[in-house]
């Protein structure tokens, strides 16, 4: 009889531990322009026409996942600012309390950081390599220590925000990947130091060009850097295409990275035009489905950059939301799957 209640009691752990180990998928958007647009009266709608919470319409549309960036000592400047240490936290709690699960994207600049910038925030531009190292690790620690002490902890961090050209230049360009990769991985050390189950993502553009991303997770690898998860974006807009001319590029593309390498796929910021409602309605269903068609579930999430972020308010044409202030019929899509 006691072999029987341990048999048993060992199949629960083990199914226990399973379920842990396998990620729910995340249907989620990065929002953090959301408190800027509040301050300044911005008013949104909900599809009946009447005023609403954001975070309400977005879960009504089935996501269940934020994604907040983080500078390190930003200006005031509305579009290009904020998004401190605090503001950040700050926002997060709004989040836990609503149940949403939650991605925190370091750029580890005073601004934006992407392919074409990366430039070291101001407080850290005169800094030695062995110093640099040591602030990217303090500053990763701050932010995602005070979250926890607030009892907030995300599911995942990503280590930088569209890296393929490294971070803060010219010390960790990719160029010299081996700094590059010793600047990721001392991201990663701090992370795990707070809690080793978040999941540290590395985050390259354009998941559709095969060259690009080959050539940049195989230097990863060879640099040892240390990361559970491969995030992409993918914006067939900016590089002047449909969405159909490059949809089968960027599914071949992550069944290549999640075979290779082992690591969980997502696309972590994805985007089309806000007028054509239709054509992006269709982008995201295909970028779904491939997403799930990664072998082995190893697809597991996709992210809207944006989607709130009106272009009459913002300027930027990629965001998912109509001239009256309600959402875009193209975000059913992450009902619809």
């Amino acid at each position: 009889m006691m072999n029987k209640i341990i048999s048993i009691l060992a199949l629960t752990i083990s199914i226990l531990s399973f379920g842990q180990t396998k990620s729910k998928f995340a249907k989620g958007a990065d929002i953090s322009w959301l408190p800027q647009m509040e301050a300044t009266g911005y008013q949104f709608y909900d599809e009946k026409g009447e005023k609403d919470d954001v975070l309400n319409i977005l879960k009504s549309k089935g996501m269940d996942a934020i994604r907040l960036r983080v500078f390190v000592n930003p200006n005031e400047d509305r579009g290009s600012g904020h998004c401190s240490k605090d503001e950040t936290i700050a926002f997060a709690k709004k989040l836990h309390q609503m149940g949403f699960r939650l991605m925190i994207d370091f750029h580890y600049s005073d601004s934006w950081a992407d392919p074409n910038k990366q430039y070291k925030p101001k407080a850290w531009e005169n800094l030695s390599f062995t110093d640099l190292k040591k602030a990217v690790y303090d500053h990763t620690y701050d932010v995602i220590s005070a979250m926890k002490k607030e009892n907030i902890t995300p599911e995942w961090v990503q280590i930088g925000n569209e890296i393929p050209n490294g971070i803060l230049w010219p010390d960790g360009h990719s160029k010299n990947f081996k700094n590059l990769g010793e600047l990721l991985n001392v991201g990663y050390d701090a992370v795990k130091a707070v809690d080793k189950k978040i999941k540290v993502i590395v985050h390259i553009d354009e998941g559709n060009n095969t060259e690009k991303i080959t050539w940049f997770y195989k230097n990863v690898a060879e640099q040892k850097v240390k990361y559970d998860v491969i995030g992409l974006s993918y914006y067939p807009f900016w590089i002047k295409k449909d969405w159909t001319e490059t949809i089968d590029d960027l599914q071949k593309n992550m069944n290549y990275l999640a075979k290779t390498y082992k690591k969980e796929v997502m696309i972590v910021e994805v985007g089309g035009e806000d007028h054509k409602v239709e054509n992006t309605k269709n982008l995201l269903e295909a970028t779904l489905k491939a997403v799930r068609n990664v072998p082995k579930k190893m697809g597991t999430g996709v992210f809207y950059w944006e989607p709130q972020g009106a272009k009459s308010w913002s300027g930027y044409g990629l965001s998912a939301w109509l001239e009256n202030g309600q959402p875009s019929p193209a975000l059913d899509a992450f009902k619809e799957n």
